[in-house]
């Protein structure tokens, strides 16, 4: 099959990508952009939680891809095969070969279910249920809702994963509504973080543990899951201190995936030894190819993995990459600012704003530690119309 060049390729249509492509075009030259990306639909993920929660139905969380492919910008509607950055090519999975002179990669992160025994084949049954695709979010607020008593086992990996906080989050809401249903009091509600502690920025910790407290939430650390047995209704741990399985009884069972960067990127030149693309955590460059970019969750940055995270990186990579094609210094600067908008209820949230340094970044002049309604309505409904009207469409 005939290669096709472009100037800049863009792999990736999600967050990260179409912002990049977006901002692109509103340069005054704008370069001739291509962007791969398979999907006719585009998920605004962090809404899952409140659709987990029985806020929102999922299908306010989905447009069609089309709607946001900037004007200008060429979408090739296929997967990425193989990367080639020797060559300045990367292979389709129509077969399709591109070259390029510069590359953006913005491929996302993987969700392993299958790492977890048993797992796929038990989602959405015997009450076990993930808020991680479209597919099976539904099935988190079916659990909750029909939950009549007894033990839910809320997990999260050792992995990174989309936005740190949000395994708690639907631990968070379901307490609340197993209170409003009467049913806590006949209920134990359990977090099992296969991490050290309950977040990374000890401010927001302390107040998560507070909140925990408060709700009789039991939290158990340094336990990996392993196993779902769904007939059973055994979830099998390892105790990453002693090494020794860990069986826990659930009546419901809400499970975060391991995940990873995609298998594409792994087996590729642009991978650092952990499976991400190796980049400068300031400039987004490539450490090996200077022609090449990558922000978002498939980059090896040491930075919580969220849609707040890259609107803070597409600008740096878009104005660091019209300054190599116009053969000037690189100066934008991206400083680790990512933010997690940690849901403790219906109606209450924490905003967690911070840096590479595990540094509070906060945006507004009052303690975001505190619970507040007001930054609760903030994520329910002025971060979504801010990220289909603004972010993807290159405002911010």
């Amino acid at each position: 099959m005939a290669t096709t060049h472009y100037q800049v390729v863009i792999a990736g249509g999600g967050t990260a990508g179409i912002m990049v492509a977006a901002q692109l075009m509103e340069l005054p030259s704008p370069p001739q952009v291509a962007l791969i990306e398979p999907s006719t639909r585009h998920y605004y993920q962090p809404l899952w939680t409140l659709v987990g929660g029985g806020v929102f139905p999922r299908e306010q969380s989905v447009r069609d891809e089309a709607d946001y492919i900037p004007r200008g910008v060429t979408w090739l509607q296929a997967g990425v095969a193989s990367f080639d950055p020797e060559a300045n090519r990367l292979t389709l999975s129509n077969g399709a070969s591109i070259t390029y002179d510069y590359l953006v990669v913005a491929l996302g992160i993987q969700i392993d279910w299958d790492k977890i025994k048993g797992l796929k084949e038990t989602l959405g049954r015997h009450n076990v249920c993930s808020n991680y695709s479209y597919d099976t979010v539904e099935c988190t607020w079916q659990s909750i809702r029909t939950f009549r008593g007894g033990n839910a086992v809320f997990t999260q990996p050792s992995t990174p994963v989309k936005c740190g906080g949000a395994p708690q989050k639907i631990a968070y809401l379901a307490d609340d509504y197993f209170r409003r249903s009467g049913v806590r009091e006949r209920s134990t509600v359990q977090f099992y973080h296969a991490g050290a502690s309950i977040f990374s920025v000890k401010k927001y910790a302390d107040a998560l543990l507070q909140v925990a407290d408060r709700k009789g939430i039991e939290l158990h650390f340094q336990h990996e899951l392993v196993e779902v047995r769904g007939e059973a209704r055994e979830a099998i741990f390892t105790n990453l201190v002693t090494g020794e399985p860990v069986t826990v009884h659930f009546d419901m069972l809400h499970v975060t995936p391991p995940m990873s960067a995609p298998d594409v990127i792994k087996v590729s030149p642009l991978a650092h030894s952990t499976g991400w693309v190796d980049v400068n955590q300031y400039t987004l460059q490539h450490q090996r190819y200077a022609n090449v970019f990558s922000l978002g969750d498939c980059a090896n940055l040491p930075t919580s993995k969220t849609g707040a995270a890259i609107r803070k990186q597409a600008p740096v990579v878009v104005e660091n990459l019209r300054a190599l094609i116009a053969g000037q210094p690189m100066t934008a600067v991206y400083d680790g600012y990512t933010s997690c908008p940690l849901v403790t209820g219906y109606g209450s949230l924490i905003l967690a704003e911070f840096d590479y340094g595990l540094e509070p970044r906060e945006t507004f002049p009052f303690d975001q530690a505190q619970e507040r309604y007001s930054m609760y309505a903030l994520k329910a409904y002025g971060l979504p119309a801010m990220y289909w009207n603004g972010m993807l469409r290159g405002r911010m």
